[in-house]
């Protein structure tokens, strides 16, 4: 059972979280800025395909204190890497740290970096790792000397759901107007009316959601290359998804702007 960890934006913490008890997801939990759930790889294919509000989905690995890059060190080591990240595949870090001891960021990503090339090296017992395949995107948070590390399964953020050729010049946010349309209980035969749509964010994710479309039904994500993951549990989620659709439904919608 794998723990994951949601970021959404701040205020849509409870919409997601329902939307993943919805989804069936174990253990769900809401926190300031994101949500999380347990379960396995096909639920994680599953929150990636279906999720409206969330940015996106990661592997939560590991939590622990640290006041020293020592400790920093350690515990990044303890993580199983090997179960996730292959010989070649890529893994950079990207992280933030507020309010910690440990506060420089490019320090901290030197440490875990290491800290996984070190145990990488010990098991597959090699001096140098080539990081020519796959990406594995690695993802830390210091807040309050706690660390979280992370293994991002997304990608591109979820609110890029491959729809948007072109953008206005202040687009919002395809999570956010998802969430605008859940609050407006939009249903399958209802009209909605943008008379200010811009790029028309907020009558597609309508349209989205009364038509019970997924967000991610026709784009990639980064697990999907991953060695680790089956990949029929991409194919099974996005073929439930396909079979949940409405798109017989009455709903109607007009935009229009300058």
């Amino acid at each position: 059972m794998l723990k994951f960890s949601a970021p959404c934006i701040f205020g849509l913490e409870g919409l997601c979280a329902n939307e993943f008890k919805f989804l069936g997801l174990k253990n769900v939990e809401a926190h300031n800025g994101k949500v999380t759930f347990e379960g396995d790889f096909s639920d994680m294919a599953k929150a990636n395909i279906n999720s409206r509000y969330a940015e996106r989905i990661q592997i939560l690995l590991a939590e622990f204190e640290a006041v020293s890059f020592e400790e920093l060190f350690e515990g990044v080591k303890s993580v199983a890497w090997e179960d996730f990240i292959g010989v070649n595949d890529a893994f950079p870090v990207k992280g933030r740290c507020l309010s910690s001891k440990l506060m420089s960021v490019p320090d901290c990503q030197k440490i875990i970096k290491k800290a996984v090339v070190t145990r990488l090296s010990e098991k597959y017992m090699l001096p140098w790792l080539e990081e020519s395949g796959p990406l594995h995107q690695i993802q830390f948070l210091i807040m309050n000397d706690k660390v979280s590390v992370m293994l991002d399964t997304s990608g591109a953020g979820l609110h890029k759901r491959g729809y948007r050729a072109e953008s206005n010049e202040a687009p919002i946010k395809e999570t956010l107007a998802a969430a605008m349309a859940d609050l407006s209980r939009v249903r399958g035969n209802h009209f909605v009316v943008d008379p200010m749509c811009g790029s028309g964010t907020i009558l597609i994710e309508a349209a989205l959601k009364a038509m019970k479309i997924a967000p991610g039904i026709n784009r990639y994500f980064a697990a999907e290359k991953w060695n680790c993951v089956p990949s029929d549990v991409w194919k099974e989620q996005r073929e439930i998804a396909k079979a949940n659709e409405k798109r017989d439904c009455d709903f109607r919608a007009e935009g229009y702007d300058i």
